[in-house]
């Protein structure tokens, strides 16, 4: 257990003098609460006389005795309001210990209260509730991190100090920074608003939400490392999932015609603000269409998410005004290259490749291949100047072992991504439905796995066997949940986006 403060000292002392005073601090009853503070202050009208028996609960958050009567402040989960207390209406006849002791010495700032009473306005004119019933709820034993402000004495402007602004201390202490940072709870209200207009997008086009295993006898279906497990019963290694589109083509295999899920995937790679070890990503299979067909519903999609987010198509994002208005700017991939380096690569073979990357200052190390080597000029030269959303379209074949090859373009693939904001935010194909196809990509990642790829695909027998039994031709899709919600929230980091993002154990 940590050193307790002087203040946490303090509030344990009071803990145990209402506790003698015979005030549970934790009680069982269920408190009724009929209104929350924002809905007092969106609808109270004098003149209706309305709200005039309300209950509600929250947090004390500042507290003003002047004698007999005191101002309070109460937050709930939708904001704040103003308490009047009076201790005679609250303590009737003699008994003044609940006022005067309880209230005015035992309960602290984020408390939780309930209290009873009648809304009115204040002579200044501020909505308040007048309590007539006040009870602890639960007693709170730490002090929240208070926000002061003080006067700069050269500018005269109120200077912000001592906020909680420390980022590491907001992500590991999210319950804190939910409480004394209200602007982040929009955040994370925008980005489940996200999620649900996307859900509903989807269901109404009459495709079905699934769920597909996390634990994987084989990973699959991305390129990346994965985390490792271990089942003591069966004696097995399993993996958490990196993706899982090669669970949800079976079931295209299986006869649905259109799946997908919002799923939490495990990459066992380096962090960033754009990457945390676990992700929501939303997948999408959809039979007898093609990657033209899906890139039209994603630019329909996310523009729907733009307009029920904010109203309008125009998102800010630092100091870009991102636009998801369709259509969306369309290159391929070699078209973008030459667009924003100059140089041709369509043609070029392995060490012509290399020798651009270097003319590039494009740092390479020997296990790359041709496709990296293309991925990383892209990567560095093109992807961080697309700010407006934008596809880029016919990757080469060996970046992408589950595409379907170009139906006119020898050694690419059907293929797009969308990036925005110099990110990509989704990965998107005509689907590979020729096993034989399929098995010789595989046999070419264990190539490149034993060349020392980290990220080369493992061979999927069953994921084989099911494609042999027949895959409708197939688009699929899939969206990085946490980017679009940086995106949409203005978030410049990925922690920004995620209750509790991972760190590294705190030295307490």
């Amino acid at each position: 257990m940590h050193h307790l403060s002087e203040q946490e000292q303090l509030r344990r002392q009071k803990l145990t003098q209402l506790q003698e005073l015979g005030v549970e601090p934790y009680p069982s009853e269920l408190f009724d609460v009929n209104f929350s503070a924002q809905e007092i202050l969106d609808n109270y009208r004098p003149e209706l006389n309305n709200f005039q028996e309300v209950a509600l609960a929250g947090r004390l958050m500042s507290s003003r005795v002047m004698g007999k009567a005191s101002f309070a402040e109460l937050m709930d989960s939708s904001g704040r309001i103003q308490l009047y207390i009076n201790r005679d209406e609250i303590c009737p006849g003699e008994d003044k210990t609940l006022y005067n002791t309880v209230f005015k010495k035992l309960l602290d700032l984020g408390d939780f209260i309930g209290v009873k009473g009648h809304v009115f306005t204040t002579q200044v004119g501020e909505i308040s509730v007048h309590v007539t019933e006040l009870k602890l709820l639960a007693k709170s034993l730490r002090p929240l991190p208070v926000v002061k402000t003080k006067k700069d004495e050269v500018t005269g402007e109120e200077v912000v100090y001592d906020s909680f602004t420390d980022p590491e201390q907001r992500y590991r202490q999210r319950y804190v920074d939910l409480v004394v940072n209200p602007h982040v709870r929009e955040t994370f209200i925008k980005r489940t608003q996200l999620v649900q207009t996307m859900r509903n997008y989807l269901n109404d086009k009459g495709y079905l939400e699934v769920e597909t295993p996390i634990l994987q006898p084989l990973y699959g279906g991305a390129a990346a490392r994965p985390f490792k497990t271990h089942h003591n019963t069966l004696d097995m290694t399993l993996y958490l999932r990196i993706a899982n589109e090669l669970y949800l083509k079976r079931l295209i295999v299986g006869g649905f015609d259109g799946v997908y899920e919002f799923s939490k995937d495990f990459r066992n790679e380096g962090m960033s603000r754009f990457h945390n070890p676990e992700f929501t990503q939303m997948e999408l299979y959809v039979a007898y269409k093609d990657y033209a067909w899906m890139m039209d519903l994603v630019e329909e999609m996310v523009e729907r998410v733009a307009l029920e987010l904010h109203g309008k198509t125009e998102v800010q994002v630092g100091d870009n005004l991102i636009n998801f208005q369709r259509p969306w700017q369309r290159y391929t991939m070699f078209e973008a290259i030459e667009k924003y380096t100059g140089v041709a690569i369509g043609e070029m073979d392995e060490a012509a490749l290399r020798e651009t990357a270097t003319k590039l200052h494009v740092e390479l190390d020997p296990s790359m291949g041709k496709a990296k080597i293309i991925d990383e000029i892209f990567g560095e030269h093109v992807e961080p100047k697309l700010i407006q959303p934008t596809f880029i379209t016919d990757y080469p074949v060996e970046m992408s072992p589950l595409a379907k090859k170009h139906r006119d373009r020898p050694g690419l693939v059907e293929r797009f991504e969308a990036i925005c904001n110099g990110k990509e935010i989704c990965n998107a194909f005509s689907e590979l439905n020729d096993p034989i196809d399929q098995r010789q990509r595989f046999e070419d990642q264990l190539e490149l796995g034993k060349r020392g790829d980290t990220e080369a695909m493992v061979l999927d027998d069953d994921f084989l066997r099911a494609l042999e039994y027949g895959m409708p031709p197939t688009a699929g899709l899939g969206i990085g949940i946490d980017r679009l919600s940086m995106i949409m929230t203005n978030s410049p980091s990925i922690q920004e986006v995620l209750f509790f993002p991972q760190m590294r154990p705190e030295a307490l």
